[in-house]
C-alpha cells in the first residue's frame, strides 16, 4: 500500500462512527460484562479455549453483543461468518450452510455463524437454521435486544446457552470515553480536547448504559466544537447537552421490558411505595405505553390489592380510567398519577381476591347446590304455588336492615368465603360481621 492508498484508507475509517472504530478486537479490551467475561467466568473460558457452543447474547443496545462476536472471530480458529437478520434471507442462510458443510468435509474446519438481531428472523428462517445447528454444521452465535424466550424458536433456544448482558456502569462508560479521547489512531486523540467534568457526567448519564450513545454524543460534541485560540476544543456542559439531549428510553411494548415495567409498577403500588409507583408510571408513559393499558392495570389493582380495605380506591381508579378517554394525554397523566398515589398509600387487603377464589373453587370442585326455595324468583305465574319465595324475610323490615336468614344452598350452609383483613375500612366490616354472628 503506497502513501496515497494509506491516506485514503485512513479517511474511509475516519468516516466510520466512533463507536465502530473503537470496537475492541481483544478480550482484554472489552469493557463491562465482568459477570460473563471476568477471570474464570464461563464465557471467557469458552472463548480462550476456543470451545464454543451455540449461544444467544441477549441485552440492551450498546452493551457489547456485536463486540463479543467480533472478539470471538479474532480468537477462534474456526471460519467466521456474519449475517444480519434484517437483510439476510433463506438464500443467504443456504449459501452459508453450504460453505460450512464444504469446509467441514474437505478441511475439518468448523464454522461460527454470527446472526445479529436474530429476533428478526421469522419462523421459517429459524426452522431452516435449526437442523444445521443441531448437527454441528455451524456454531450459532445469535445477538438480540429482545427476550429470546419470546422471540427465538423454542427448539433453537433449547440448543443454545443464553448469556444476558447488562447495561454498562457509569465507570465503564467513563473509561470508554476517556479511551476514545486518548486514542490517536482510532479515536479522537489527534485533536486537543478538554472535557469539563460536568460535561462528561452528562454524557455518561444520558447514555443509559449504552456505549454507542455515549460515544456518539462525545464524537458529535468534539467534531462540532471549533478550537479556541489555544487550539483546544473545550467541551462544556452546554455543548454536551446539545450533543446528547435526551436519554432514549429502552422499552418494547410487546417484549420483556413491557412486562418487567408493568410488574415493577404493580408491585410498587402493592408495596405502598408512591415514589416508585409514580416513577414507573412516568417511564411507561414517556416510552409510549398505551395509557388505557396502564389505567386498566390501576383499576384491577384497586380491587385486587386494596379492595375492601378502602373501597374508594376503586372509584378513584375508575375516574382516572375515564379521564384517559375523556381528557386524553398528556393531561390525563395527572389523574392517573393521583390514582396511583392514592392506591399506593391506601391500606391493603386481598380479601376480595381470596373470596372469589374460594367461591370459584367451591363451585368447580363441590356439589352445586340448588337455590333455596325462599330465595327463588316468585314473580312469574305459578311460582308462588310452587313454593318460590315462601318464607323469605325482607331485611328492611327489621332493625339495622338485617335479619338472620340463610342465603347459601343447603349443601354449603355455614361456609365462609370472605375473610376481612384488620386493615382500613375492613375493621368496621369485621365488627359488623361479628355482630351478625352474635345475633
Amino acid at each position: 500500500m503506497d502513501l496515497f492508498e494509506y491516506g485514503a484508507s485512513l479517511e474511509r475509517s475516519r468516516r466510520e462512527p466512533l463507536a465502530s472504530r473503537m470496537r475492541p478486537t481483544r478480550l482484554d479490551e472489552v469493557v463491562g460484562q465482568r459477570h460473563l467475561i471476568g477471570p474464570g467466568k464461563l464465557l471467557r473460558r469458552m472463548i480462550e479455549a476456543d470451545r464454543l457452543t451455540p449461544m444467544i447474547l441477549h441485552g440492551p443496545p450498546g452493551t457489547g453483543k456485536t463486540t463479543l462476536a467480533h472478539v470471538i472471530a479474532s480468537c477462534t480458529k474456526a471460519r467466521f461468518e456474519q449475517l444480519n437478520a434484517v437483510t439476510a434471507g433463506v438464500p443467504d442462510l443456504r449459501r452459508v450452510i453450504a460453505e460450512a458443510k464444504e469446509a467441514l468435509h474437505l478441511y475439518g474446519t468448523r464454522t461460527v455463524l454470527f446472526v445479529d438481531e436474530i429476533h428478526r428472523f421469522n419462523k421459517a428462517q429459524q426452522d431452516a437454521l435449526l437442523p444445521h445447528v443441531e448437527n454441528g454444521t455451524v456454531i450459532l452465535i445469535g445477538a438480540t435486544t429482545e427476550n429470546p424466550s419470546f422471540e427465538v424458536n423454542k427448539a433453537l433456544l433449547s440448543r443454545s446457552r443464553v448469556f444476558r448482558l447488562q447495561p454498562l456502569s457509569a465507570e465503564d462508560l467513563r473509561l470508554l470515553l476517556e479511551r476514545a479521547l486518548s486514542d490517536r489512531e482510532k479515536g479522537l486523540g489527534e485533536w486537543d480536547v478538554r472535557v469539563d467534568e460536568e460535561a462528561m457526567d452528562h454524557l455518561v448519564r444520558v447514555s443509559g448504559g449504552d456505549a454507542r450513545v455515549a460515544l456518539a454524543g462525545l464524537e458529535l460534541a468534539v467534531l462540532t466544537t471549533s478550537p479556541g485560540p489555544d487550539g483546544i476544543r473545550h467541551i462544556t456542559l452546554e455543548v454536551a447537552e446539545q450533543s446528547a439531549q435526551k436519554r432514549v428510553i429502552r422499552y418494547d411494548k410487546s417484549g420483556d421490558q413491557h412486562y418487567d415495567a408493568i410488574s415493577a409498577f404493580i408491585k410498587s403500588m402493592r408495596g405502598s411505595d408512591p415514589d416508585a409507583a409514580v416513577y414507573w408510571l412516568a417511564k411507561m408513559l414517556q416510552a409510549g405505553e398505551d395509557p388505557r393499558f396502564i389505567a386498566r392495570r390501576v383499576f384491577i389493582h384497586a380491587a385486587e390489592d386494596v379492595g375492601m380495605a378502602d373501597p374508594r380506591a376503586l372509584l378513584i381508579a375508575s375516574a382516572a380510567a375515564h379521564a384517559v378517554d375523556f381528557v386524553g394525554m398528556p393531561e390525563a397523566q395527572i389523574p392517573l398519577a393521583q390514582a396511583v398515589i392514592y392506591i399506593a398509600t391506601a391500606p391493603k387487603s386481598n380479601s376480595v381476591v381470596k373470596a372469589i377464589g374460594e367461591a370459584n373453587a367451591c363451585v368447580e370442585s363441590e356439589t352445586t347446590g340448588e337455590v333455596p326455595p325462599h330465595l327463588r324468583d316468585a314473580h312469574y305465574a305459578g311460582a308462588r304455588e310452587a313454593g318460590h319465595g315462601k318464607g323469605y324475610l325482607y331485611p328492611h323490615d327489621f332493625p339495622r336492615g338485617w335479619v338472620n336468614q340463610e342465603y347459601l344452598p343447603e349443601e354449603h350452609r355455614g361456609k365462609r368465603f370472605y375473610h376481612p383483613s384488620p386493615h382500613g375500612y375492613e375493621r368496621k366490616l369485621t365488627e359488623f360481621l361479628r355482630w351478625m354472628k352474635e345475633e
